[in-house]
């Protein structure tokens, strides 16, 4: 019998569903692969996005025409690989990662896939990132992955910096289920959906945990 959940009655993406989709219509070559094993070959918390998400940002940055992107929250540079491999010749990731160690990680699987030159990593609070960037812009696409209270902070920059037209995309969006939580954490994340909705045309697409996508 299928697993149930509380909406549809029916959850039909069973591991081995996902696994074939994954497998077939985003695989991973040894650059994907290696960047996506890192986290736990080095001790980072596996919170990377998912194979299917990871294809999804690759798709979104083709079909935007996106020269100029911001990723808040690098982790092993999986999804900034993603990205960069999506970009034309001239194009442009910045990718902000609060923890040294992990941009380290980041920098090197970047350089041995080959993207290096169109990606920079900087190191350091995500806000004082973005003011030392907002120069560069205004950009295509601003996309979240960082601490999930901090989204409210950085969905206003994103308004403020991407043109008529860009993109934000928030992952995490249901707060790993927490969304309606009667605690402050959770409160700053639905100010976050909030704000996107009053801000932009936007959609939450039913990932697994939720990612926000919304047109300026």
């Amino acid at each position: 019998m299928a697993d149930k959940d509380s909406r549809s009655g029916t959850r039909y993406a069973t591991p081995a569903v996902l696994a074939f989709v994954d497998g077939t219509h985003a695989p991973h070559d040894s650059g994907l692969a290696r960047a996506f094993a890192a986290p736990e070959q080095h001790g980072m918390p596996a919170i990377q996005v998912g194979v299917s998400e990871g294809k999804l940002l690759s798709l979104i940055t083709r079909l935007a025409g996106a020269r100029k992107v911001v990723e808040i929250g690098t982790l092993a540079g999986y999804s900034a690989l993603r990205i960069a491999r999506s970009l034309p010749a001239n194009g442009r990731l910045w990718t902000l990662e609060l923890e040294a160690k992990h941009a380290r990680v980041a920098e090197e699987n970047l350089a041995l896939a080959g993207v290096s030159e169109r990606v920079t990593v900087l190191v350091g609070p995500a806000l004082v990132s973005l003011a030392a960037i907002e120069a560069e812009g205004p950009f295509d696409i601003v996309f979240l992955d960082a601490d999930k209270e901090g989204y409210i902070d950085y969905a206003r920059w994103a308004h403020a910096n991407l043109r008529p037209g860009g993109l934000i995309l928030g992952d995490n969006a249901y707060y790993f289920g927490q969304l309606l939580a009667d605690k402050p954490q959770a409160a700053r994340v639905r100010e976050f959906h909030e704000f996107v909705a009053a801000h932009f045309d936007s959609v939450c697409i039913p990932t697994p945990d939720g990612l926000v996508l919304g047109v300026k």
